[in-house]
């Protein structure tokens, strides 16, 4: 079975129908993904179908949710090899998706992802979550600010969000970490302007692990001191 072939099977599994030319798309991501992982570090998995599942499917597990019905821009935070930026941005094109990294190399690879699929729809961003945070061309400029397996919930909080929209949401991948993150998480949240809403399952079929994607709601504006600089949320987390 080919890529292509092994996404659409899983996506079908899983209730996320996506076009036949999305699946190809997808399927050529998942190839690339598997050559450049053999010279830079873009991730641990190697099994097609764990990078199927813990890749592809759990970034699309999303729009199973209302959680995107109303956004049209989203920021994928520490996008790494572009779960589940990239991925969004391919599946729904409707939707501005910038993703922003740390390191340059990663944003080499999702911008030859882009130019082998067509992808229109993303801006590529080297700076940390902390300085781009900063940054007005940024700041608090979108409907969505996502992020999968990157930090503790307080930690992401002050990473996510600075860039939401007053209306606009964090959106946060998380694993079993995810319950005994939620206090510090919620204490976070509200310093920065944001509330947490409920939880909901991004589970995948086959698999046991506990996967969910955490919105948290902007409610007011996040207070100009915050992120603090780059380095601190992580050292001295909220």
């Amino acid at each position: 079975m080919n890529s292509t072939e092994l996404i659409r099977e899983k996506l079908t599994a899983n209730d996320i129908p996506v076009s036949p030319e999305t699946a190809e798309k997808l399927g050529l991501y998942m190839d690339l993904l598997e050559t450049w992982n053999q010279k830079m570090d873009l991730t641990a998995v190697t099994d097609p179908e764990e990078t199927a599942d813990r890749h592809f499917v759990d970034s699309l597990a999303i729009l199973r949710t209302p959680l995107l019905k109303d956004v049209s821009s989203l920021i994928d935070v520490g996008t790494g090899a572009g779960f589940p930026g990239l991925v969004l941005a391919i599946a729904c094109p409707q939707i501005s998706v910038t993703l922003m990294d740390a390191q340059k190399k990663r944003l080499d690879f999702l911008q030859a992802v882009c130019e082998a699929t067509g992808t229109a729809n993303t801006v590529l961003v080297h700076a940390r979550a902390e300085d781009g945070g900063k940054n007005r061309l940024y700041r608090e400029q979108f409907d969505a600010a996502a992020a999968r397996a990157v930090a503790p919930l307080n930690t992401l909080c002050e990473y996510l969000l600075p860039f939401a929209k007053i209306g606009g949401r964090a959106l946060c991948w998380k694993g079993p970490a995810l319950k005994n993150e939620l206090e510090a998480g919620r204490k976070a949240a509200h310093l920065l302007g944001g509330r947490l809403e409920m939880p909901v399952s991004s589970s995948i079929a086959g698999r046991d692990w506990e996967h969910r994607i955490l919105p948290i709601l902007k409610v007011q504006r996040t207070p100009a001191q915050y992120p603090r600089k780059a380095g601190t949320p992580k050292s001295k987390p909220l």
